[in-house]
Protein backbone atom coordinates (compact mmCIF):
# COMPACT_ATOMS: atom_id res chain seq x y z
CA UNK A 1 0.00 0.00 0.00
CA UNK A 2 1.72 3.43 -0.88
CA UNK A 3 -1.00 5.50 1.00
CA UNK A 4 -1.79 5.16 4.68
CA UNK A 5 -5.31 6.31 4.01
CA UNK A 6 -7.24 3.73 5.19
CA UNK A 7 -10.19 4.31 3.05
CA UNK A 8 -7.30 4.25 0.19
CA UNK A 9 -6.29 1.18 0.77
CA UNK A 10 -9.71 -1.04 1.34
CA UNK A 11 -10.81 0.70 -2.32
CA UNK A 12 -7.26 -0.57 -3.84
CA UNK A 13 -7.84 -3.72 -2.31
CA UNK A 14 -11.54 -3.69 -3.30
CA UNK A 15 -10.95 -3.13 -6.86
CA UNK A 16 -7.84 -5.99 -6.66
CA UNK A 17 -9.75 -8.41 -5.28
CA UNK A 18 -12.26 -7.65 -8.00
CA UNK A 19 -10.27 -7.96 -10.69
CA UNK A 20 -8.98 -11.23 -9.80
CA UNK A 21 -12.12 -12.31 -8.87
CA UNK A 22 -12.95 -11.84 -12.74
CA UNK A 23 -10.45 -13.55 -13.78
CA UNK A 24 -10.26 -16.62 -12.05
CA UNK A 25 -13.79 -17.09 -12.18
CA UNK A 26 -13.60 -16.92 -16.38
CA UNK A 27 -10.80 -19.44 -16.27
CA UNK A 28 -12.89 -21.42 -14.31
CA UNK A 29 -16.01 -21.43 -16.66
CA UNK A 30 -13.94 -22.45 -19.03
CA UNK A 31 -11.99 -25.59 -17.25
CA UNK A 32 -15.23 -26.56 -15.46
CA UNK A 33 -17.14 -26.70 -18.96
CA UNK A 34 -14.49 -28.75 -20.72
CA UNK A 35 -14.34 -31.30 -17.51
CA UNK A 36 -18.18 -31.67 -17.29
CA UNK A 37 -17.99 -29.89 -13.59
CA UNK A 38 -21.23 -28.15 -13.60
CA UNK A 39 -24.70 -27.61 -12.29
CA UNK A 40 -27.72 -29.37 -14.55
CA UNK A 41 -31.19 -28.53 -14.58
CA UNK A 42 -33.69 -30.75 -13.10
CA UNK A 43 -35.01 -31.38 -9.63
CA UNK A 44 -36.16 -28.48 -7.39
CA UNK A 45 -33.38 -26.68 -9.54
CA UNK A 46 -34.40 -22.89 -11.13
CA UNK A 47 -32.07 -23.65 -14.26
CA UNK A 48 -32.66 -24.30 -17.73
CA UNK A 49 -28.97 -24.46 -19.02
CA UNK A 50 -25.83 -26.40 -17.62
CA UNK A 51 -23.43 -23.92 -15.94
CA UNK A 52 -20.95 -24.09 -14.15
CA UNK A 53 -20.64 -23.71 -10.08
CA UNK A 54 -17.32 -22.48 -10.01
CA UNK A 55 -18.20 -18.92 -8.76
CA UNK A 56 -16.61 -20.08 -5.03
CA UNK A 57 -13.36 -19.81 -6.72
CA UNK A 58 -13.40 -16.04 -7.16
CA UNK A 59 -14.19 -15.58 -3.22
CA UNK A 60 -11.41 -17.91 -2.35
CA UNK A 61 -9.30 -16.16 -4.78
CA UNK A 62 -10.21 -12.64 -2.99
CA UNK A 63 -9.80 -14.31 0.65
CA UNK A 64 -6.15 -15.48 -0.37
CA UNK A 65 -5.51 -11.47 -1.05
CA UNK A 66 -6.98 -10.31 2.25
CA UNK A 67 -4.52 -13.27 3.72
CA UNK A 68 -1.47 -11.98 2.67
CA UNK A 69 -1.88 -8.95 3.67
CA UNK A 70 -2.76 -9.84 7.06
CA UNK A 71 -0.12 -11.49 7.40
CA UNK A 72 2.11 -8.76 6.47
CA UNK A 73 0.35 -6.13 8.63
CA UNK A 74 -0.27 -8.41 11.77
CA UNK A 75 2.39 -11.18 11.71
CA UNK A 76 2.14 -11.25 15.49
CA UNK A 77 -1.49 -13.01 14.75
CA UNK A 78 -0.53 -15.21 12.09
CA UNK A 79 -1.98 -18.46 13.99
CA UNK A 80 -5.29 -16.52 14.09
CA UNK A 81 -5.17 -16.29 9.86
CA UNK A 82 -3.77 -19.60 9.19
CA UNK A 83 -6.43 -20.90 11.29
CA UNK A 84 -8.79 -18.83 9.13
CA UNK A 85 -6.88 -20.23 5.77
CA UNK A 86 -7.14 -23.53 7.24
CA UNK A 87 -11.00 -23.95 7.68
CA UNK A 88 -11.44 -21.79 4.65
CA UNK A 89 -9.62 -24.91 2.56
CA UNK A 90 -11.69 -27.98 4.60
CA UNK A 91 -15.08 -26.22 3.72
CA UNK A 92 -14.13 -24.63 0.20
CA UNK A 93 -13.30 -28.57 -0.50
CA UNK A 94 -16.03 -29.79 0.81
CA UNK A 95 -17.88 -27.37 -1.03
CA UNK A 96 -17.02 -28.83 -4.32
CA UNK A 97 -17.36 -32.44 -3.08
CA UNK A 98 -21.24 -31.81 -2.33
CA UNK A 99 -21.57 -30.14 -5.49
CA UNK A 100 -20.17 -33.16 -7.85
CA UNK A 101 -20.83 -35.70 -5.59
CA UNK A 102 -23.55 -34.51 -3.22
CA UNK A 103 -22.68 -35.79 -0.14
CA UNK A 104 -24.92 -37.03 2.77
CA UNK A 105 -25.89 -33.73 5.17
CA UNK A 106 -24.37 -35.49 8.12
CA UNK A 107 -21.18 -35.97 6.56
CA UNK A 108 -21.67 -32.23 5.43
CA UNK A 109 -22.36 -31.27 9.65
CA UNK A 110 -19.54 -32.97 10.87
CA UNK A 111 -16.14 -31.12 8.77
CA UNK A 112 -18.96 -27.87 9.29
CA UNK A 113 -18.30 -28.74 13.28
CA UNK A 114 -14.75 -29.40 12.62
CA UNK A 115 -14.02 -26.60 10.95
CA UNK A 116 -15.83 -24.06 13.20
CA UNK A 117 -13.27 -25.78 15.97
CA UNK A 118 -10.78 -24.55 14.36
CA UNK A 119 -12.25 -21.43 14.62
CA UNK A 120 -12.47 -21.61 17.93
CA UNK A 121 -9.67 -23.39 19.51
CA UNK A 122 -6.76 -21.96 16.64
CA UNK A 123 -8.16 -18.76 15.97
CA UNK A 124 -9.64 -17.76 19.01
CA UNK A 125 -12.85 -16.21 17.50
CA UNK A 126 -15.17 -17.75 20.04
CA UNK A 127 -18.84 -16.32 21.18
CA UNK A 128 -18.15 -15.91 25.16
CA UNK A 129 -21.26 -13.32 25.66
CA UNK A 130 -24.36 -12.17 24.14
CA UNK A 131 -24.86 -9.35 24.70
CA UNK A 132 -27.24 -7.18 26.99
CA UNK A 133 -30.22 -9.08 26.48
CA UNK A 134 -31.42 -7.91 29.67
CA UNK A 135 -31.72 -4.49 31.44
CA UNK A 136 -28.31 -4.14 33.11
CA UNK A 137 -27.28 -7.66 32.55
CA UNK A 138 -24.79 -9.20 30.69
CA UNK A 139 -25.67 -12.82 29.35
CA UNK A 140 -22.20 -15.14 29.37
CA UNK A 141 -22.13 -18.05 28.04
CA UNK A 142 -19.21 -19.40 30.20
CA UNK A 143 -18.71 -23.41 29.57
CA UNK A 144 -21.39 -23.37 26.87
CA UNK A 145 -19.26 -20.81 24.70
CA UNK A 146 -17.20 -23.55 22.64
CA UNK A 147 -20.52 -25.34 21.75
CA UNK A 148 -22.34 -22.43 21.30
CA UNK A 149 -19.96 -20.99 18.73
CA UNK A 150 -19.53 -24.31 16.48
CA UNK A 151 -23.86 -24.33 16.72
CA UNK A 152 -23.89 -20.68 15.34
CA UNK A 153 -20.74 -21.00 12.93
CA UNK A 154 -22.59 -24.43 11.64
CA UNK A 155 -26.15 -22.17 10.96
CA UNK A 156 -24.10 -19.30 9.52
CA UNK A 157 -22.54 -21.86 6.77
CA UNK A 158 -25.57 -23.44 6.01
CA UNK A 159 -28.08 -20.38 5.99
CA UNK A 160 -26.59 -18.60 2.94
CA UNK A 161 -26.51 -21.87 0.64
CA UNK A 162 -30.26 -22.51 1.29
CA UNK A 163 -31.17 -19.01 0.20
CA UNK A 164 -28.46 -19.20 -2.85
CA UNK A 165 -31.77 -19.96 -4.94
CA UNK A 166 -31.84 -17.41 -7.74
CA UNK A 167 -29.65 -15.47 -10.22
CA UNK A 168 -27.53 -12.81 -8.15
CA UNK A 169 -29.69 -13.30 -5.19
CA UNK A 170 -26.92 -15.43 -2.11
CA UNK A 171 -24.61 -12.37 -4.16
CA UNK A 172 -26.27 -10.03 -4.04
CA UNK A 173 -26.92 -10.33 -0.36
CA UNK A 174 -24.22 -11.21 0.59
CA UNK A 175 -22.18 -8.10 -0.65
CA UNK A 176 -24.43 -5.89 1.21
CA UNK A 177 -23.63 -7.47 4.26
CA UNK A 178 -19.91 -7.24 3.58
CA UNK A 179 -20.90 -3.24 3.18
CA UNK A 180 -22.45 -3.16 6.17
CA UNK A 181 -19.56 -5.04 7.95
CA UNK A 182 -17.14 -2.92 6.54
CA UNK A 183 -18.66 0.06 7.33
CA UNK A 184 -18.49 -0.86 11.57
CA UNK A 185 -15.17 -1.95 11.09
CA UNK A 186 -14.21 1.19 9.72
CA UNK A 187 -16.28 3.20 12.18
CA UNK A 188 -14.77 0.86 15.07
CA UNK A 189 -11.09 0.75 13.77
CA UNK A 190 -11.23 -2.82 13.12
CA UNK A 191 -8.65 -2.59 10.61
CA UNK A 192 -7.88 -6.60 10.20
CA UNK A 193 -11.33 -7.62 10.07
CA UNK A 194 -12.18 -4.29 7.45
CA UNK A 195 -9.39 -5.91 5.32
CA UNK A 196 -11.00 -9.00 5.17
CA UNK A 197 -14.36 -7.98 4.46
CA UNK A 198 -13.41 -5.41 2.04
CA UNK A 199 -11.25 -8.10 0.07
CA UNK A 200 -14.15 -10.66 -0.05
CA UNK A 201 -16.55 -7.98 -0.72
CA UNK A 202 -14.36 -7.47 -4.33
CA UNK A 203 -14.58 -11.05 -4.90
CA UNK A 204 -18.35 -11.04 -4.68
CA UNK A 205 -18.57 -7.80 -6.81
CA UNK A 206 -16.57 -10.04 -9.58
CA UNK A 207 -18.96 -13.23 -8.84
CA UNK A 208 -21.71 -11.30 -9.72
CA UNK A 209 -20.43 -9.89 -13.14
CA UNK A 210 -21.08 -13.38 -14.18
CA UNK A 211 -23.93 -14.22 -11.77
CA UNK A 212 -26.70 -11.30 -12.11
CA UNK A 213 -29.34 -10.38 -14.72
CA UNK A 214 -28.20 -7.63 -16.36
CA UNK A 215 -28.53 -5.93 -20.04
CA UNK A 216 -28.40 -8.87 -22.80
CA UNK A 217 -27.08 -11.36 -19.78
CA UNK A 218 -30.77 -13.08 -19.98
CA UNK A 219 -29.26 -15.80 -17.58
CA UNK A 220 -26.16 -16.43 -15.12
CA UNK A 221 -23.17 -17.68 -16.44
CA UNK A 222 -22.14 -19.25 -12.98
CA UNK A 223 -23.38 -20.32 -9.78
CA UNK A 224 -21.80 -19.97 -6.40
CA UNK A 225 -22.25 -23.36 -6.35
CA UNK A 226 -22.00 -24.91 -2.64
CA UNK A 227 -18.33 -24.50 -2.54
CA UNK A 228 -18.83 -20.59 -2.76
CA UNK A 229 -22.07 -20.18 -0.39
CA UNK A 230 -20.43 -22.72 2.00
CA UNK A 231 -16.95 -20.49 2.25
CA UNK A 232 -19.13 -17.20 2.85
CA UNK A 233 -20.78 -18.50 5.51
CA UNK A 234 -17.81 -19.42 7.23
CA UNK A 235 -16.65 -16.06 6.67
CA UNK A 236 -19.90 -14.46 7.71
CA UNK A 237 -19.61 -16.75 10.83
CA UNK A 238 -15.79 -15.44 11.35
CA UNK A 239 -16.62 -11.87 10.93
CA UNK A 240 -19.79 -10.96 12.98
CA UNK A 241 -18.21 -13.38 15.96
CA UNK A 242 -14.96 -11.50 15.94
CA UNK A 243 -16.66 -7.81 15.63
CA UNK A 244 -18.96 -8.65 18.08
CA UNK A 245 -16.32 -9.94 20.80
CA UNK A 246 -13.56 -8.75 22.88
CA UNK A 247 -12.80 -5.82 24.91
CA UNK A 248 -13.76 -3.46 22.43
CA UNK A 249 -15.93 -4.80 20.23
CA UNK A 250 -17.35 -2.98 17.05
CA UNK A 251 -20.48 -4.24 17.09
CA UNK A 252 -23.19 -6.35 19.53
CA UNK A 253 -24.24 -9.82 19.20
CA UNK A 254 -27.69 -8.14 18.29
CA UNK A 255 -26.78 -5.95 15.74
CA UNK A 256 -24.96 -9.48 13.87
CA UNK A 257 -27.97 -11.11 13.19
CA UNK A 258 -29.65 -7.56 11.92
CA UNK A 259 -26.35 -7.83 9.21
CA UNK A 260 -27.05 -11.39 8.66
CA UNK A 261 -31.27 -10.63 8.97
CA UNK A 262 -32.56 -12.44 5.46
CA UNK A 263 -30.17 -15.96 5.45
CA UNK A 264 -31.30 -16.29 8.72
CA UNK A 265 -34.80 -15.74 9.37
CA UNK A 266 -35.13 -17.66 5.88
CA UNK A 267 -33.63 -20.62 7.29
CA UNK A 268 -35.27 -20.96 10.44
CA UNK A 269 -38.58 -20.48 9.12
CA UNK A 270 -38.12 -23.03 6.21
CA UNK A 271 -36.78 -25.32 8.78
CA UNK A 272 -39.76 -25.01 10.97
CA UNK A 273 -41.65 -25.22 8.09
CA UNK A 274 -40.73 -28.54 7.00
CA UNK A 275 -40.81 -30.16 10.42
CA UNK A 276 -44.06 -28.91 11.26
CA UNK A 277 -44.64 -30.82 8.23
CA UNK A 278 -42.86 -34.05 9.43
CA UNK A 279 -40.56 -33.79 7.02
CA UNK A 280 -36.64 -33.40 7.53
CA UNK A 281 -35.47 -30.06 7.85
CA UNK A 282 -32.83 -30.08 5.22
CA UNK A 283 -35.67 -31.50 2.00
CA UNK A 284 -35.09 -29.15 -0.44
CA UNK A 285 -38.97 -27.38 -1.06
CA UNK A 286 -40.11 -23.89 -2.91
CA UNK A 287 -40.82 -22.04 0.03
CA UNK A 288 -38.28 -19.71 0.99
CA UNK A 289 -38.73 -15.97 0.31
CA UNK A 290 -37.54 -15.82 -3.30
CA UNK A 291 -40.16 -18.60 -4.07
CA UNK A 292 -42.92 -16.90 -2.54
CA UNK A 293 -42.39 -13.99 -4.95
CA UNK A 294 -41.85 -15.70 -7.74
CA UNK A 295 -44.91 -17.33 -7.33
CA UNK A 296 -46.81 -13.99 -6.87
CA UNK A 297 -45.29 -13.18 -10.30
CA UNK A 298 -42.67 -11.22 -9.66
CA UNK A 299 -39.61 -11.70 -12.09
CA UNK A 300 -36.27 -12.95 -11.21
CA UNK A 301 -34.74 -9.54 -11.37
CA UNK A 302 -37.47 -7.69 -9.39
CA UNK A 303 -37.41 -10.52 -6.66
CA UNK A 304 -33.73 -10.24 -6.05
CA UNK A 305 -34.22 -6.63 -5.63
CA UNK A 306 -36.93 -6.64 -2.95
CA UNK A 307 -35.08 -8.91 -1.10
CA UNK A 308 -31.98 -7.25 -0.90
CA UNK A 309 -34.28 -3.70 -0.57
CA UNK A 310 -35.41 -5.77 2.63
CA UNK A 311 -32.11 -7.17 3.89
CA UNK A 312 -30.55 -3.65 3.40
CA UNK A 313 -33.02 -2.16 5.37
CA UNK A 314 -33.11 -4.69 8.01
CA UNK A 315 -29.02 -4.06 8.36
CA UNK A 316 -29.43 -0.29 8.63
CA UNK A 317 -31.98 -0.52 11.24
CA UNK A 318 -29.43 -2.67 12.97
CA UNK A 319 -26.78 -0.20 12.53
CA UNK A 320 -29.01 2.39 13.66
CA UNK A 321 -30.02 0.79 16.73
CA UNK A 322 -25.98 0.31 17.59
CA UNK A 323 -24.98 4.04 17.26
CA UNK A 324 -28.16 5.59 18.71
CA UNK A 325 -27.30 3.77 21.50
CA UNK A 326 -30.86 1.58 21.93
CA UNK A 327 -30.86 -1.16 24.69
CA UNK A 328 -29.40 -4.44 23.35
CA UNK A 329 -32.87 -6.43 24.65
CA UNK A 330 -35.30 -3.85 22.70
CA UNK A 331 -33.48 -4.36 19.58
CA UNK A 332 -33.51 -8.20 20.13
CA UNK A 333 -37.44 -7.86 20.58
CA UNK A 334 -37.76 -5.76 17.48
CA UNK A 335 -35.82 -8.60 15.61
CA UNK A 336 -37.98 -11.04 17.33
CA UNK A 337 -41.22 -9.55 15.91
CA UNK A 338 -39.78 -8.74 12.70
CA UNK A 339 -38.92 -12.42 12.54
CA UNK A 340 -43.19 -13.62 13.48
CA UNK A 341 -44.50 -11.97 10.55
CA UNK A 342 -41.58 -13.35 8.60
CA UNK A 343 -42.27 -16.90 10.09
CA UNK A 344 -45.99 -16.63 9.44
CA UNK A 345 -45.21 -15.91 5.83
CA UNK A 346 -43.25 -18.70 5.50
CA UNK A 347 -45.77 -21.21 7.15
CA UNK A 348 -48.90 -20.24 5.13
CA UNK A 349 -47.53 -19.06 1.86
CA UNK A 350 -50.15 -18.52 -0.03
CA UNK A 351 -52.05 -15.75 2.18
CA UNK A 352 -48.87 -13.41 1.57
CA UNK A 353 -48.67 -14.88 -2.37
CA UNK A 354 -52.41 -13.62 -2.76
CA UNK A 355 -52.01 -10.43 -1.40
CA UNK A 356 -49.12 -10.15 -3.51
CA UNK A 357 -50.72 -10.97 -6.63
CA UNK A 358 -53.17 -7.94 -6.13
CA UNK A 359 -50.24 -5.66 -5.28
CA UNK A 360 -48.51 -6.76 -8.32
CA UNK A 361 -51.82 -6.09 -10.60
CA UNK A 362 -52.14 -2.55 -8.66
CA UNK A 363 -48.56 -1.45 -9.22
CA UNK A 364 -48.92 -2.72 -13.14
CA UNK A 365 -45.29 -4.61 -12.87
CA UNK A 366 -44.89 -7.25 -15.60
CA UNK A 367 -45.55 -10.64 -14.55
CA UNK A 368 -43.94 -13.66 -15.07
CA UNK A 369 -45.75 -16.05 -17.70
CA UNK A 370 -48.52 -17.77 -15.89
CA UNK A 371 -50.30 -21.35 -16.80
CA UNK A 372 -53.49 -22.26 -16.32
CA UNK A 373 -56.84 -23.02 -17.65
CA UNK A 374 -60.06 -21.24 -17.47
CA UNK A 375 -63.73 -22.37 -17.73
CA UNK A 376 -66.92 -20.80 -17.72
CA UNK A 377 -69.73 -20.04 -17.35
CA UNK A 378 -71.48 -21.94 -15.01
CA UNK A 379 -74.23 -21.83 -12.50
CA UNK A 380 -73.18 -21.92 -9.02
CA UNK A 381 -73.62 -25.80 -8.23
CA UNK A 382 -71.97 -26.60 -11.51
CA UNK A 383 -69.23 -24.24 -10.79
CA UNK A 384 -68.60 -25.68 -7.39
CA UNK A 385 -68.71 -29.58 -9.00
CA UNK A 386 -66.19 -27.75 -11.14
CA UNK A 387 -63.71 -27.63 -9.20
CA UNK A 388 -63.97 -30.96 -7.09
CA UNK A 389 -63.32 -32.36 -10.45
CA UNK A 390 -60.29 -29.99 -11.33
CA UNK A 391 -58.78 -30.55 -7.33
CA UNK A 392 -59.52 -34.40 -7.73
CA UNK A 393 -57.41 -34.33 -11.45
CA UNK A 394 -54.60 -32.49 -9.89
CA UNK A 395 -54.25 -34.94 -7.15
CA UNK A 396 -51.00 -34.31 -5.37
CA UNK A 397 -48.62 -33.47 -8.29
CA UNK A 398 -48.71 -29.93 -8.33
CA UNK A 399 -49.21 -26.83 -6.20
CA UNK A 400 -51.87 -24.68 -7.73
CA UNK A 401 -54.31 -21.87 -7.08
CA UNK A 402 -58.30 -21.87 -8.02
CA UNK A 403 -60.77 -19.34 -7.85
CA UNK A 404 -64.18 -18.52 -8.72
CA UNK A 405 -66.10 -15.64 -9.61
CA UNK A 406 -69.31 -14.18 -9.84
CA UNK A 407 -69.60 -12.50 -14.30
CA UNK A 408 -71.69 -9.92 -14.49
CA UNK A 409 -73.28 -9.82 -18.10
CA UNK A 410 -76.19 -6.80 -19.13
CA UNK A 411 -77.48 -9.48 -21.17
CA UNK A 412 -78.60 -11.69 -17.86
CA UNK A 413 -80.80 -10.06 -15.43
CA UNK A 414 -82.43 -13.51 -13.80
CA UNK A 415 -78.99 -16.41 -13.45
CA UNK A 416 -76.01 -15.69 -12.06
CA UNK A 417 -73.11 -16.91 -13.28
CA UNK A 418 -69.76 -18.38 -12.51
CA UNK A 419 -66.52 -18.72 -14.00
CA UNK A 420 -63.57 -21.09 -12.78
CA UNK A 421 -59.69 -20.58 -13.06
CA UNK A 422 -56.72 -22.38 -12.07
CA UNK A 423 -53.59 -21.69 -12.26
CA UNK A 424 -50.50 -23.67 -11.53
CA UNK A 425 -48.19 -22.89 -9.18
CA UNK A 426 -44.96 -21.35 -10.94
CA UNK A 427 -41.26 -21.98 -9.74
CA UNK A 428 -39.61 -20.46 -12.02
CA UNK A 429 -39.43 -18.38 -15.35
CA UNK A 430 -37.11 -20.61 -17.09
CA UNK A 431 -37.87 -22.07 -20.78
CA UNK A 432 -37.31 -25.56 -19.13
CA UNK A 433 -40.03 -25.23 -16.43
CA UNK A 434 -42.63 -23.40 -18.30
CA UNK A 435 -42.67 -26.02 -20.90
CA UNK A 436 -43.24 -28.62 -18.01
CA UNK A 437 -46.00 -26.70 -16.69
CA UNK A 438 -47.33 -26.54 -20.11
CA UNK A 439 -47.23 -30.57 -20.97
CA UNK A 440 -48.73 -30.88 -17.52
CA UNK A 441 -51.89 -28.67 -17.83
CA UNK A 442 -52.41 -30.35 -21.90
CA UNK A 443 -52.82 -33.87 -19.65
CA UNK A 444 -55.03 -32.33 -17.09
CA UNK A 445 -57.19 -30.80 -20.10
CA UNK A 446 -57.22 -34.05 -21.63
CA UNK A 447 -58.43 -35.79 -18.55
CA UNK A 448 -61.00 -33.27 -17.97
CA UNK A 449 -62.63 -34.36 -21.63
CA UNK A 450 -61.87 -38.11 -21.28
CA UNK A 451 -63.11 -38.82 -17.86
CA UNK A 452 -66.01 -35.86 -17.47
CA UNK A 453 -66.52 -34.52 -21.07
CA UNK A 454 -65.56 -30.76 -19.88
CA UNK A 455 -63.87 -29.33 -22.39
CA UNK A 456 -61.06 -26.38 -21.06
CA UNK A 457 -58.86 -23.63 -22.85
CA UNK A 458 -55.08 -23.25 -21.24
CA UNK A 459 -54.59 -19.69 -20.66
CA UNK A 460 -53.06 -17.27 -23.44
CA UNK A 461 -51.25 -13.42 -23.65
CA UNK A 462 -54.15 -10.86 -23.64
CA UNK A 463 -53.22 -9.52 -27.02
CA UNK A 464 -55.36 -8.63 -30.26
CA UNK A 465 -53.16 -11.11 -32.10
CA UNK A 466 -55.07 -14.05 -29.78
CA UNK A 467 -58.61 -12.55 -29.73
CA UNK A 468 -60.40 -14.01 -31.80
CA UNK A 469 -62.99 -11.38 -31.82
CA UNK A 470 -60.92 -9.24 -33.15
CA UNK A 471 -59.89 -11.10 -35.77
CA UNK A 472 -62.98 -11.06 -37.28
CA UNK A 473 -62.88 -7.62 -39.40
CA UNK A 474 -66.77 -7.49 -40.29
CA UNK A 475 -68.04 -5.81 -36.87
CA UNK A 476 -64.90 -4.49 -35.30
CA UNK A 477 -66.51 -1.75 -33.16
CA UNK A 478 -69.17 -3.77 -32.16
CA UNK A 479 -66.68 -6.94 -31.31
CA UNK A 480 -64.83 -4.15 -29.48
CA UNK A 481 -67.85 -3.42 -27.23
CA UNK A 482 -68.19 -6.96 -26.53
CA UNK A 483 -64.34 -7.46 -25.20
CA UNK A 484 -64.58 -4.55 -23.63
CA UNK A 485 -67.90 -5.58 -21.50
CA UNK A 486 -66.31 -8.89 -20.85
CA UNK A 487 -62.98 -7.54 -19.57
CA UNK A 488 -64.29 -4.86 -17.57
CA UNK A 489 -62.82 -4.96 -14.08
CA UNK A 490 -66.05 -4.65 -12.64
CA UNK A 491 -67.47 -7.51 -14.18
CA UNK A 492 -66.47 -10.11 -12.26
CA UNK A 493 -66.82 -10.52 -8.60
CA UNK A 494 -64.49 -12.64 -6.77
CA UNK A 495 -66.62 -15.62 -4.93
CA UNK A 496 -63.58 -17.67 -3.06
CA UNK A 497 -59.86 -18.77 -4.17
CA UNK A 498 -58.92 -22.62 -3.28
CA UNK A 499 -55.36 -22.47 -2.90
CA UNK A 500 -53.92 -26.78 -3.02
CA UNK A 501 -50.08 -26.87 -1.85
CA UNK A 502 -48.02 -29.96 -2.20
CA UNK A 503 -47.63 -31.74 1.29
CA UNK A 504 -50.24 -29.54 3.18
CA UNK A 505 -53.73 -29.18 3.42
CA UNK A 506 -56.16 -27.03 0.97
CA UNK A 507 -56.96 -23.97 2.27
CA UNK A 508 -60.37 -21.98 0.92
CA UNK A 509 -60.58 -17.95 1.31
CA UNK A 510 -63.43 -15.78 0.77
CA UNK A 511 -64.74 -12.50 1.16
CA UNK A 512 -66.13 -13.65 4.51
CA UNK A 513 -64.27 -16.79 6.09
CA UNK A 514 -60.95 -18.89 5.51
CA UNK A 515 -60.41 -22.01 6.67
CA UNK A 516 -58.05 -24.95 6.21
CA UNK A 517 -59.43 -28.35 4.61
CA UNK A 518 -58.25 -32.19 5.11
CA UNK A 519 -58.15 -33.58 1.46
CA UNK A 520 -58.64 -32.62 -1.97
CA UNK A 521 -61.60 -34.52 -2.57
CA UNK A 522 -63.72 -32.91 -0.22
CA UNK A 523 -62.66 -29.42 -0.65
CA UNK A 524 -65.48 -28.03 -1.46
CA UNK A 525 -68.18 -29.55 0.46
CA UNK A 526 -68.20 -26.80 3.27
CA UNK A 527 -68.90 -24.28 0.24
CA UNK A 528 -72.15 -23.28 -0.83
CA UNK A 529 -72.40 -20.34 -3.74
CA UNK A 530 -75.98 -20.63 -3.73
CA UNK A 531 -78.90 -22.15 -3.50
CA UNK A 532 -79.72 -22.66 -7.49
CA UNK A 533 -80.53 -25.79 -9.03
CA UNK A 534 -78.29 -27.58 -11.18
CA UNK A 535 -78.66 -26.40 -14.52
CA UNK A 536 -77.41 -28.42 -17.44
CA UNK A 537 -75.88 -26.92 -20.70
CA UNK A 538 -74.64 -28.40 -23.65
CA UNK A 539 -70.79 -26.58 -24.47
CA UNK A 540 -69.04 -26.73 -21.88
CA UNK A 541 -66.34 -24.61 -23.36
CA UNK A 542 -65.49 -20.60 -22.96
Amino acid sequence: MVTTNPITQMAFLFVLSTLLSVIVIRLAIDKALALGIADHPGGHKQHDTITPFVGGVGVFAALAIALVVLFMLYPDQSLKWLSLGLGAIIIFATGFADDILQLNYKVRLIIQAMVAMIMVAAGGVVLSDLGELLPGMTLTLGLLSIPFTVFAAIGGINALNMIDGLDGLAGTVSFISLLLISTVALVAGDMSNLTLAAAIAGGMAGFLFFNLRYGAQRRAKVFLGDNGSMLLGFLFAWLLVDLSQGAHPAITPVTAIWLFSIPLMDTISVMLRRLSLRKSPFTPDHNHLHHILLHAGFRVEDTVLVIAFLHLLFGAIGLTGLYLGIPEFVMLFSFLLIYMGYFYVTLRPWYFIMALRHLHAFLGLIPTENHGMFLGSYSATEAERLVKMISKELGPAADSWVHVVEQYSPHQHNEKRYSVALNIRLISDNIAMDEENKRYITSVQQRMLERHGIQVRQFIERSSKNERRLQNQGNPTGNEQRISERRSATSTILVFEALFERHAPPTIFSPRQSHTLDSRETSLDTIQFSNEPIKRTNNHEI
